[in-house]
């Protein structure tokens, strides 16, 4: 057996019907679209629905959104901390050393290892990060963010305040 010997089985692949045709068979003259109207003539759209909003348009088209409350906090790890020598670390040293920008919100993360008592105040800390600076004899102080809390009150908060 070759390719070109290859056929479909008898009956699996059935031929269109040719409509439109003249009137001598099925499907002659108005070729099954009925009687005159829209229906019955070549000129509606691809997703035309009658007139009312098509679903292409219906849909937003905008991607993603904007999160209001997102915190961005500027990373430093352990062995930066230990490279710069200090031992009472705070957002200012490590401005004024030039490892972050004016005035950037704080996270130290725990890559690297403390070998001396470092005090350090941030603004959020990596669990293992505190663990790490705690175990070296340090301490660690949360500062708070400079605007507190931007979260909106929980739900139904409003009925039990009276």
């Amino acid at each position: 057996m070759k390719i070109h010997d290859l056929k479909p089985a008898p009956g699996s692949n059935k031929r269109r019907k040719r409509v439109g045709r003249g009137i001598g068979g099925k499907g002659g003259k108005t070729a099954g679209r009925g009687t005159k109207g829209q229906g019955a003539r070549d000129t509606i759209p691809a997703g035309f629905e009658g007139g009312q909003m098509p679903l292409h348009m219906r849909v937003p088209k905008l991607k993603g959104f904007n999160n209001p409350f997102r915190v961005e906090y500027q990373a430093i790890n352990l062995d930066t901390l230990e490279e710069t020598g200090l031992t009472d670390i705070d957002p200012d040293a490590l401005h004024g050393k030039g490892l972050t920008h004016k005035g950037a919100l704080i996270k130290v993360l725990s890559r690297g290892e403390v070998t001396k008592a470092l005090n350090v105040k941030a603004h959020a800390f990596s669990k293992s990060a505190e663990a790490a600076i705690t175990a070296a004899g340090g301490s660690v102080e949360v500062l708070a963010k400079p605007w507190g809390d931007r979260r909106p009150p929980a739900k139904g908060n409003h009925l039990t305040n009276r």
